[in-house]
């Protein structure tokens, strides 16, 4: 072996020798840590450093293979706290609760943050590490700040797009404002001109915007219009994310206005040096200077990096002096003081200079722990104090103000500490609460649900379940866009609130669905009154941006414990009232009977099965003719949808179309709808058949598409059809609640050549405008409107009425639903040119539609 190669041996010792100082210091780490460490192996406590055993209140030997289930407050908080954490664990990812009730030896509890991490994902049995901090303190604080808040002399205002969003008491005192009245006030209100209101705006708003604090002085008016001095400090409420809003802490400074223009230039003066001062800044621990920033380097003309390590005693001229400098900094540490003081100290170079020195604890409850220090060089100050006596007085103002400024610092730290306090209370809030709405979601509801089943067993009264979703919100979302489906959600929200009580729960479950939970009623009058009065406060027109929105909502209503005995059982048969409500006509209220769960499970057998019809080929057209009132001669054909479902025979559209809306397979079957409907018309014009144009009806999610010309564009061009042999189907309704895209589409449509008609005419909106504006060129009379024909003088009235307004619009008109010869005769005499019905045929097969036309 050549010199150049080194012994394995060797080669091992060195990489132990290297390994030893790394495995020392995690050990170091383990011990010391400031919160608890444990390792666990199933269910047992492995190990555990001091702090996590004093936590707890044993020694470390004792919590070794030990049950994790002794630290926390019940075996049924143990039991949860696992099922809670086992995914996060399984899949490797931290898991973090941020507070969770755990027990110490002597049966006591308290709060505690608890991570979490598996050694080896997947593989339970590799062990758990946990972290445990308590946050006891933390939660009590939290408390006292709410209340610091409220009773604070001072103002505190919190802004929003500016608009003021919330106020405390010393705020409405100091402007004299109730405590709701200012909510949503415009914050220029504040201001006694437009001029300072935008100078002070200006100024705030790039700080703020780069999540930096604002401070300034400024007039401003009470409510009554006086008008006050007052001090500003300005807060981003995250700084990470300046559209959350500003904080402002508002100070009457009107009666020191006065006293402190006496005082202006002497403060100028101080101002300036403090502007432009930086310290030097140090943290020490055992004697030693672990790091410090770049104006203590250059203080004491040390290189980048050169002080951190050093011994502090290295920076003082002699031994003396850094024992005198270390008992006086001892005594005020031990009595829980900040210490200040100023030293002769000695630079790199051997020169020395006076520093004044300001220390502080980290933690006052480890008297020999690490501790922050603050130096400035005081030389040219303390020169100048010795030869201008004088001057004494101003230099003691000058340690006045610096002692403000470290209250100031002080108290910007303890703002910043309840910021990251509210933003944990935030967090808990989202993480309970729907973020749209700010109702309780599906989580918050599972709990208040289960708290009411139990008050309802002791005051022996029933709990009201009732699940609300709203009518064709989908179409609006599609339509109009996520903001104004968002809009009207919110909306929603607020109107249900206001329509309960203040001891009953709204939620949010997701999407359009809501419940509503009663507590503490007699039975089911009592929900009734609470169905109709939701049913009626939503019925109100919601205006947005120009548009006047309308939703209605259909509302299934369970009891407890009449209907189940747990939140699965309950919601789950509210749910399947609530469907049972839509299927009544929508916008009503149905009360669960067992024959729903019947229904519900028909409606799944139904849903699954079409989920395989299309690529199963079980979809069949039928064709049913429009005919000429006259002559009798086939005007057109009529494409309907049906589904041959094997083993099962035809099942009725009424069925199945419904299923394919909500489940939103209806897009990819219409297109199929279109596609086979124009296939089947050219291929009977290539059998010699006479052409006659083929209509097809389109959903209103089909129309929803942002691409749907684009679609009946390439269906055109791939099957050969002759565009004006197409005819498209779109109800009223669908056409008035499809939105800003809809004369869009329709007009590209209509630029292709295909025809348009307007399909149950007179059972929706109705708007006359909309017939002038978009390019129709046939209306169809609802069947409703032809059945009662020959009884009603005023059904009678509306098809004479839509066949005047066709005429005068130059539209055709079909009559939808003849049954019988006289039904025939009065639609002739009001001029009806086109009818369709059983009178003249059922709807056929594709096989059977040439003898028809032959």
């Amino acid at each position: 072996m050549d010199r150049g190669t080194r012994e394995p041996a060797n080669m091992i010792e060195e990489g132990e020798s290297m390994l030893h100082p790394g495995l020392l210091e995690h050990a170091a780490i383990f011990e010391h840590a400031p919160m608890g460490i444990m390792f666990t192996q199933p269910g047992v406590v492995k190990r555990c450093n001091p702090r996590m055993a004093q936590m707890f209140g044993y020694a470390p030997e004792e919590l070794v293979n030990t049950s994790g289930a002794c630290l926390f407050a019940s075996e049924e908080h143990y039991h949860d706290f696992l099922a809670e954490a086992a995914p996060a664990l399984h899949d490797g990812r931290l898991f973090e609760k941020a507070e969770q009730r755990l027990r110490r030896r002597d049966g006591s509890t308290f709060w505690g943050r608890v991570r979490a991490k598996s050694v080896e994902p997947g593989r339970r049995a590799a062990g758990t590490v946990w972290m445990v901090e308590d946050v006891s303190a933390a939660r009590a604080a939290e408390i006292e700040v709410r209340a610091i808040m409220n009773n604070a002399g001072i103002g505190i205002l919190f802004t929003r797009d500016r608009r003021v969003v919330r106020y405390n008491r010393g705020f409405a005192q100091m402007f004299g404002f109730g405590t709701e009245q200012a909510l949503g006030m415009p914050v220029r209100s504040l201001y006694g001109s437009d001029e300072h209101y935008h100078e002070i705006g200006d100024a705030a708003a790039d700080l703020l915007a780069r999540g930096e604090s604002f401070q300034a002085e400024a007039w401003m008016v009470r409510a009554d219009g006086s008008p006050m001095w007052v001090q500003l400090i300005g807060h981003p409420v995250r700084r990470d994310d300046p559209a959350l809003g500003n904080i402002w802490i508002i100070e009457d400074r009107t009666r020191n206005k006065r006293a402190e223009e006496t005082l202006r230039n002497a403060l100028l003066e101080n101002q300036a040096i403090l502007d432009n001062a930086v310290l030097g800044i140090a943290v020490v621990e055992r004697g030693r200077t672990l790091h410090c920033n770049a104006k203590m380097e250059e203080l004491f003309g040390y290189p980048p990096g050169g002080i951190n390590g050093i011994p502090v005693a290295e920076l003082y001229p002699d031994s003396a002096s850094w024992m005198a400098a270390r008992r006086e900094t001892a005594r005020n540490f031990l009595a829980g003081r900040v210490h200040m003081a100023e030293h002769e100290v000695v630079r790199a170079d051997g020169t020395r200079f006076w520093a004044r020195l300001s220390g502080r604890l980290f933690d006052l409850a480890q008297r020999q722990g690490r501790s922050v220090w603050l130096v400035d060089d005081v030389t040219a100050r303390r020169e100048a104090a010795q030869a201008v006596a004088r001057a004494r007085d101003e230099l003691e103002l000058r340690v006045l103000e610096r002692t403000a400024e470290l209250a100031g610092a002080n108290a910007l730290l303890q703002a910043e500490i309840v910021e990251r306090r509210q933003a944990e209370a935030r967090v808990h809030h989202m993480a309970y609460h729907d973020s749209l709405t700010g109702l309780p979601n599906r989580s918050l509801l599972s709990d208040r649900l289960d708290r009411a089943m139990l008050s309802s067993q002791r005051n022996d009264r029933k709990l009201a379940v009732m699940f609300i979703d709203l009518d064709r919100f989908k179409t609006i979302n599609d339509s109009l866009g996520h903001l104004a489906g968002d809009h009207l959600l919110k909306e929603v929200a607020n109107r249900l609130c206001r329509a309960v009580r203040a001891s009953d729960t709204v939620a949010r479950l997701g999407g359009d669905e809501f419940v509503v939970l009663v507590p503490g009623i007699e039975g089911p009058r009592d929900c009734t009154q609470v169905a109709e009065k939701i049913i009626e406060v939503l019925s109100a027109p919601i205006p947005h941006e120009g548009r006047i929105l309308h939703i209605s909502p259909s509302i299934g209503i369970c009891l407890y414990p009449d209907h189940g005995q747990d939140v699965a059982t309950l919601m789950r048969n509210a749910d399947a009232a609530m469907y049972h409500a839509k299927g009544a006509g929508r916008n009503t209220w149905q009360f669960f009977t067992e024959r729903m769960n019947e229904s519900a499970a028909r409606h799944f057998e139904l849903e699954s099965s079409l989920r395989v019809a299309l690529a199963a080929n079980q979809f069949e057209l039928f064709y049913q003719p429009v005919i000429e009132a006259g002559t009798r001669r086939v005007h057109a054909l009529e494409a309907l949808l049906r589904w041959r479902r094997p083993g099962l025979g035809l099942v009725g559209p009424d069925e199945f179309i419904p299923i394919l809306e909500e489940s939103g397979m209806i897009i990819a079957v219409g297109e199929w709808v279109l596609r086979s409907a124009c296939e089947q018309a050219v291929a009977w014009q290539r059998q010699g058949l006479p052409a006659v144009p083929v209509a097809v009806n389109l959903s209103g999610r089909q129309f929803a598409q942002r691409g749907l010309a684009g679609t009946v564009r390439r269906i055109v061009e791939e099957t050969g059809i002759d565009p004006a042999l197409l005819e498209l189907e779109i109800t009223e309704t669908t056409l008035m609640q499809s939105g800003g895209h809809t004369l869009e589409v329709l007009e590209q449509i209509n630029a292709m050549g295909v025809r348009l008609s307007i399909d149950d005419f007179g059972t929706g909106y109705s708007s006359l405008a909309y017939l002038k504006r978009f390019p129709v060129h046939k209306i169809k009379v609802d069947r409703a409107f032809v059945r009662e024909l020959e009884a009603s003088a005023e059904d009678r009235a509306i098809v004479a009425a839509v066949m005047a307004l066709a005429n005068s619009l130059q539209l055709s008109v079909v009559a939808e639903g003849v049954e019988t010869e006289a039904q025939l005769q009065l639609l002739r005499e009001h001029g009806c040119e086109l009818a369709q019905g059983f009178l003249f045929a059922r709807p056929l097969e594709a096989h059977q539609v040439p003898e028809l036309l032959r």
